[in-house]
């Protein structure tokens, strides 16, 4: 397993000389910008940095445009593929992602599908269904993996949701704070629904709600509730040996101490493994 870190593409440079100072060589993008920014021509210049500073992009984590609301009242009505007033240009914004992610060499794709419906006979699961089918065609096209972001769906209504869509290309980057902070699982007991589809994992640490209206707090590796040395062999049992991105959604000096000790305390549980 490699220890690596999400980081913002509209910072890259900067970023990928903070990386080197870590002693870490691998990164996820984490991408919101505009879609008319992703060009060929800033594609090349990234991948040229890249490979300056010995850097591998993993994936590109693609956001989309419209309204975020990251907690219970308002988060099914604006988050991901789920509303229908924002599909359409969210499909586009992630097959741009696609493509800017070929153009630097990078075979998989993350994104938030949002609040998956957990009934299969909601005519609303259908209609996502088709719209995550048409991305991962076009993924699929672009030789890549599209790659589901858990949090806001039951491990099971994940599993049906891949299962359905059934393009081949489908896979899980695993967040298990996420899974804590939405109330949707414990992330270990989770690998027993989903573990086969876990590509990628983001070491981050939270809480469970205690509201119905919030979600539960990320909190600093270790501070939290994910038991990484028990995540990381259930992984390890179901043959996964890939990249745990560490992600710290803070900012300043606090966000680097507490990258480092992430790198410090993934690296421990590595060698007891």
């Amino acid at each position: 397993m490699n220890i690596g870190v999400i980081v913002p593409l509209h910072n890259y440079k900067e970023e990928f000389k903070r990386l080197r100072e870590y002693g870490i060589s691998v990164c996820q993008f984490n991408c919101w910008d505009d879609s008319a920014v992703l060009t060929e021509e800033l594609a090349k210049d990234v991948k040229a940095e890249a490979e300056k500073e010995g850097i591998t992009v993993s994936a590109v984590w693609r956001g989309w445009r419209g309204p975020t609301a990251w907690n219970f009242t308002e988060g099914p009505d604006t988050l991901g593929l789920v509303p229908e007033q924002y599909r359409k240009d969210r499909i586009y914004d992630l097959k741009v992602g696609s493509d800017f992610a070929k153009w630097i060499g990078v075979d998989r794709v993350i994104t938030h599908m949002g609040f998956l419906p957990e009934n299969p006979s909601n005519p609303l699961f259908n209609e996502v269904v088709e719209a995550i089918r048409e991305v991962a065609e076009y993924c699929k096209a672009n030789g890549q993996e599209l790659l589901f972001e858990t949090g806001q769906e039951t491990p099971v209504t994940l599993l049906r949701t891949i299962e359905t869509v059934g393009t081949g290309n489908l896979g899980i980057n695993l967040d298990p704070a996420n899974l804590i902070m939405y109330g949707k699982a414990n992330p270990v007991d989770a690998l027993d629904v989903f573990g086969k589809y876990v590509m990628e994992i983001h070491g981050k640490d939270g809480v469970y709600p205690t509201g119905g209206n919030e979600l539960g707090y990320e909190m600093k590796i270790g501070d939290g509730k994910v038991d990484f040395k028990a995540l990381l062999s259930g992984l390890k049992a179901h043959g996964f040996d890939g990249n745990i991105i560490i992600e710290r959604e803070i900012a300043g000096e606090e966000q680097i101490r507490d990258i480092l000790h992430a790198k410090d305390h993934f690296e421990k549980i590595m060698e007891e493994i």
